[in-house]
């Protein structure tokens, strides 16, 4: 697989639920913004519920970052809305759960299973200009912890803030960072 790593989302648009309503996303919308695209098999499965109610608990936290948390499963967002007023877990999600049932996103961010025709669990941090900063996949029976997702954004914000700095393990916002340099070589 190719890393995505620093390439422009892709020209796309899709159907979301979101507060209620159904609404047109495109990659125009990760513009001006930091976004933060996790992508799930589908709808009414087991993990993926306590994904979206995870990142449904910590919305408040991307939103004080600047970000908007996008959901992306292969459903449709008919699906999404059902799923929202049926699930207690989902019916916490404020932000937009985009469909996917063209799999148009699923192959374009490089999650798409064919013969299943699921999506694996890649999470995409994507700065104001569009580019991928951070991707992360991973086996469908892994759920992930939203908090590190928020720890990454943070980081990406950082150094994006910050180019002669990077953020070494464990790095929590208000840690020390590094200035690469000759004179670290060796000394870490």
């Amino acid at each position: 697989m190719q890393s995505l790593i620093n390439t422009q989302v892709q020209p796309f648009k899709a159907q979301a639920f979101h507060n209620g309503k159904f609404i047109e996303v495109t990659e125009k919308d990760f513009h001006g913004k930091w976004s933060v695209v996790i992508f799930m098999p589908a709808a009414f499965t087991f993990n993926c519920p306590t994904e979206v109610e995870d990142a449904a608990e910590h919305y408040a936290e991307f939103q004080k970052a600047g970000a908007e948390v996008y959901i992306v499963t292969t459903d449709t967002h008919f699906s999404h809305k059902v799923w929202h007023e049926t699930s207690a877990a989902v019916g916490k999600a404020r932000f937009p759960l985009i469909g996917d049932p063209t799999h148009m996103l699923t192959n374009a961010f490089g999650v798409h299973i064919p013969e299943e025709g699921l999506a694996l669990r890649g999470t995409f941090i994507i700065n104001p200009e569009g580019t991928i900063k951070t991707m992360e996949v991973h086996d469908n029976a892994i759920a992930r912890d939203v908090k590190e997702t928020l720890r990454k954004l943070k980081a990406a914000q950082y150094v994006a803030s910050h180019p002669n700095e990077v953020c070494p393990a464990r790095w929590n916002e208000g840690d020390a960072t590094l200035t690469p340099s000759l004179d670290l070589v060796g000394k870490i």
